[in-house]
Parts: C-alpha cells; structure tokens; sequence
C-alpha cells in the first residue's frame, strides 16, 4: 500500500494489518503520535484494517465450510475470486479433486481454469465445471498427500490437510454413544465451556455441539460437558449423535465426517481437563 499524507508533514499506511506512520524526513515511528489519533485518515485506516480482518475471517470460514461438506465449487467462482488476496490465501494449497485426481490448488486463470500440483509433482491445469475441495478424511491418499505436502512446503490457511482426522471405528452392535471421551474432570464448568467457545463449538443444554452437513442430511455431535453452576466442578460425558429433529443416531448410521468432526470436537474438549499428577 502506498503512503497517504496526513497532517503536519506525516505520512501513514497499513501493514500487516496495522496502521503504521513516518515523519517528513522518510523515518518510520514506532507507534502513530498522539496529535493522530483522531486524524481522518488514521481513523479511515483503521476501519479498512478491520473490515479487512473481517473479510479475511468470513473467506477463510467459507472455505471451511466447503471443504467439511465436501461441497463441490464452480471452476468459475474460484476463478472469480482468485484475484482477491484473502479469497486466494484461504483456498490457496488447499487439496482439491479434478477429473477425479487430486492435488494442492496452486493457481486459478480465466479461460485455463485451475493450476493443480499433483503428487507425482506435475502441474496440471483443468478447466472442469466443478472442483472439489473434500474433507480429508474421504481422501484415500491422505497419508501420501501429508508425506508429499510437508515436502512442498504446503502452508493452508484453512486446516485439512493435517486437520486431526478419526477414522469410524467398529463399536458394539446397537450402540448410540461414545464414552471414549467420558469423565473428564474440569475444575469450573466455565473452564470447559469457554474452552469449547473459544474452539467454535456452540454449548447449548449442557453440550458442546457441531453440526454436520452429509449426503444431504444434517447431523449434530453432542459432547456433554455439563450444566450445573459455571463456577462448580464438571465431568465430561458420552458423545452422541443427533438428527434435525434431535432424534439420536445408532452409531451405525453416523457417515465418516460427522463422525471425524464429532470426535475431534470432543477430543480437543478432552484434552482441557484437569489431570492428576502421578505419585
């Protein structure tokens, strides 16, 4: 971004995010002068900084959102979007499937469509109707996609690539909740639901929640964390599965991302609780 005037002399900026200053001789300020603060410009900067941070957080969450349903997106949105720095960070080296292949998207051009590095290192360019952008753990490859990304230098602004995966496990005939998880020990139950606040799961009725969105159907996982007083002790309990109407789901009918996604909701919950020092 190029350097604006400003009054007496300064001149301002965004970088990285922030609103940055330097004097009439060229030297750049630590910190804008207090004579600034309220100044049009500083003001005027200072809200682009943030609709930007907004912009960048809303492209990212799309993203994500396309990637946990496996949805699959218009070449020509991509395309569209492609020139836009936080649209481009977002969907930048994420693994996508075209022409039934997958690879690290790497670029996207009118008329050429989308740049795709594959795992035997070529670039290849397609230009299908629609691109995939899968959760990882339908990919098949995930191992050698990881091995091969780590050697590229792949960096992902949306995490799927080593986005914690659970792989759906055999469990007991008729059984509807997962206890794998259960009896976690939080000193407050405000420890563990502002854990899980801060991770992006909502708690409604004592549980943490994710909804799931697969084979056209919504899923909700639902850890239990408790519902007592915030400042009293908690225990975690079992993870279940719940329909649209909040009928709960035979673990046998759980699809693979619902299930990836509601074991890794309740393991990073987990993870928070209290553990007793060995003797």
């Amino acid at each position: 971004m190029t350097w604006l005037d400003a009054t007496a002399g300064y001149q301002l900026r965004l970088e990285h995010g922030k609103v940055v200053c330097r004097n009439a001789k060229g030297k750049q300020l630590a910190s804008v002068p207090a004579s600034l603060k309220e100044d049009a410009r500083v003001v005027q900067l200072r809200q682009l900084a943030e609709w930007l941070e907004r912009h960048e957080s809303e492209c990212r969450e799309t993203v994500d959102r396309w990637m946990v349903r496996s949805l699959p997106v218009p070449t020509a949105a991509v395309v569209e979007v492609w020139p836009d720095p936080a649209w481009r960070d977002a969907l930048h080296d994420l693994v996508v499937t075209v022409d039934g292949e997958s690879g690290f998207l790497r670029d996207a051009v009118g008329g050429r469509g989308v740049g795709v590095v594959t795992v035997d290192g070529d670039t290849v360019w397609s230009n299908p109707e629609l691109v995939g952008i899968p959760h990882p753990v339908l990919l098949a490859d995930l191992d050698e996609l990881r091995e091969f990304g780590a050697e590229l230098g792949v960096e992902q602004k949306v995490q799927q690539l080593f986005r914690q995966t659970f792989a759906k496990d055999e469990r007991k005939p008729g059984a509807n909740a997962v206890s794998d998880f259960a009896d976690g020990r939080f000193a407050q139950l405000s420890h563990v639901t502002g854990r899980s606040r801060t991770l992006g799961y909502p708690v409604r009725g004592g549980y943490a929640t994710y909804m799931a969105f697969e084979d056209g159907r919504a899923v909700e996982a639902r850890y239990w964390v408790g519902s007592d007083h915030p400042e009293s002790f908690t225990y975690t309990g079992d993870l279940v599965f719940t329909t649209a109407d909040g009928g709960q789901l035979p673990l046998a009918d759980v699809g693979p991302v619902a299930w990836s996604e509601g074991m890794r909701m309740a393991s990073l919950l987990y993870a928070g609780r209290v553990v007793a020092e060995a003797a």
